[in-house]
């Protein structure tokens, strides 16, 4: 941030220059009256200062910030820094920038499970895909649920009660006469038949109606889970990361279509939810380690309308060392990350001239994106630090320094925009309007499709927001060679490129903070 007291010794020249002169309280209306120019606060945001703190960011010294690692703590010990230094304060008060997240990292559990006094294995059977406590049960009966589904316009728990029971669901959901999915009318993929998003989704459907368990049959993922939680439970390593919970959480296994059978004979044909008399008993002892990671929070008081609330975000977090070899992640997220520190400073110099923005900012940089969503999770979920319906916009950045293979040949001055127009008519506007006039990137919508394959929607921060019906856009470059490999290195970030990208969602982050209504949500979803 070397510049940042030139440009505001310069702007503090102009203004006391205008203050001394002949018609002194007329010259100082003027100038109150004077609408701010964001391009003078943009202009702190250059390619020599991103490239500097990204070199450090994404280091070997970091250790690629596996979170909940000493490389991850080194990370956010860094951004409390450049805060610090920049004058920037922290909603939580004193000297706090950091929203502790509680995790849990959990080893493989081997389940004891007979049906109708029938033993069924490990791995071969069933397999633990969640506990948060041990578990000790004996049951006469099971609360089939078909296929878990809970929509809008379809759902399996609609006359049924499955609170404090045991649910069983099978995979898939049904289709129309036309072969269309019944909960979206089309024939793609929706997040209740989505490999690894269905298994969330019907996971959320249990927890959501009050199951304590849940007992999910899908052969096909089966055979891709169980090898792998086998060869885990054999090296005794830790699994995965999940939020910890002060409850005991909803239990859930995954099981095979012959264990499905055991505990009901019709499974595979019957789409009718109902109680089922079964005999079962299940014993699991959880293995757990508690860990403790952080998210990263800074803020700018609004002049105006302080308590309306814009998230500008970024995952702080990466994948750590494996096999000797640092994942530095620069592009992934050391992009977005270093992106915010800059916006910050640019929102900073406006405050310290005089233009700090009408509504909050809020700049929030979150753990855990790599082990799922769990830091941005916690923040919507578990403890936002700043009311939901207060929050305007969560302007999300993950990965904005390359450029997409597939776009050689194109203009490499663009930026793939995700969510823009899913919830704000006025937020999409604001965005096409901002960049017309101040940045002229290519704004490519291509990953916004409800048929994206690749979902990548779902798949980055932003959506703990937009799920909370929360306007989002996500400022993305799209993948290459080195996504998630140990050459994802600075070298190779375009920053010509990360230059121009971290002013488009400054701008638009301006316009956001500082327009005289709020943007309007008029395309909610129910929840």
């Amino acid at each position: 941030m070397k510049k940042f007291l030139l440009v505001f010794c310069a702007m503090g020249l102009i203004f006391s220059c205008g203050t001394s002169s002949k018609g002194n309280s007329s010259s100082v209306q003027m100038n109150e009256a004077k609408v701010a120019d964001p391009t003078e606060y943009a202009s702190t945001i250059t390619t020599e200062e991103l490239k500097e703190m990204l070199y450090k960011y994404a280091s070997d010294e970091f250790e690629g910030r596996e979170t909940g690692e000493k490389g991850q703590k080194l990370a956010v010990e860094y951004l409390k820094a450049q805060y610090k230094a920049m004058g920037v304060d922290t909603p939580l008060g004193d000297d706090d920038y950091f929203q502790e997240v509680p995790l849990e990292k959990q080893s493989v559990s081997e389940a004891k499970f007979s049906v109708n006094g029938t033993d069924f294995k490990s791995f071969e059977d069933h397999i633990v895909l969640r506990a948060s406590g041990n578990v000790d049960i004996s049951s006469d009966e099971i609360v089939y649920v078909g296929y878990g589904i809970d929509a809008d316009n379809y759902s399996d728990y609609k006359n049924i009660d499955v609170k404090g029971k045991i649910v069983l669901a099978k995979s898939g959901e049904p289709k129309d006469a036309d072969g269309n999915y019944i909960t979206s009318g089309t024939a793609e993929d929706t997040k209740w038949t989505n490999g690894r998003q269905s298994l969330s989704s019907k996971r959320d459907a249990a927890a959501n109606n009050g199951a304590k368990g849940l007992i999910y049959m899908d052969n096909n993922l089966f055979t891709r889970y169980a090898p792998y939680y086998q060869r885990q439970a054999m090296n005794g390593a830790s699994g995965r990361l999940s939020l910890k919970s002060n409850d005991d959480d909803m239990f859930m296994l995954m099981v095979t279509e012959n264990l499905g059978k055991a505990l009901h004979n019709t499974i595979s044909e019957d789409k009718t939810s109902k109680t089922v008399n079964t005999k079962l008993t299940l014993s699991i002892e959880n293995k757990s380690e508690e860990i403790i990671s952080e998210n990263v929070v800074a803020y700018i008081k609004g002049s105006e309308k302080p308590d309306e609330i814009v998230v500008i975000s970024a995952h702080l977090d990466h994948e750590g060392i494996k096999n000797g070899e640092v994942y530095n992640g620069a592009d992934d997220d050391g992009s977005g990350t270093i992106a915010i520190l800059e916006i910050a400073e640019a929102f900073k110099a406006a405050e310290k001239a005089g233009h700090g923005p009408k509504r909050s900012i809020l700049f929030l940089h979150v753990t855990g994106e790599e082990k799922g969503l769990l830091g941005s999770r916690y923040y919507t979920d578990n403890d936002p630090i700043f009311p939901l319906e207060n929050t305007v916009a969560d302007l999300n950045i993950d990965m904005i320094g390359r450029t997409d293979p597939k776009r050689t040949e194109g203009d490499r001055n663009y930026i793939y925009l995700i969510g823009s127009d899913k919830l704000s008519t006025d937020l999409h506007n604001i965005s096409e309007e901002v960049n017309s006039k101040y940045t002229n990137v290519e704004l490519d919508y291509t990953y916004n499709d409800e048929n994206d394959p690749n979902r990548f929607y779902y798949r980055s921060d932003h959506y703990n927001f937009a799920k909370n019906n929360i306007p989002v856009i996500f400022y993305f470059n799209g993948t290459h060679a080195d996504y998630h490999k140990p050459s994802d290195t600075p070298d190779k970030i375009e920053y010509d490129l990360l230059e121009n990208r971290t002013k488009l969602v400054f701008h638009t982050a301006w316009e956001v903070a500082n327009r005289a209504d709020r943007i309007v949500v008029d395309k909610a979803e129910q929840q």
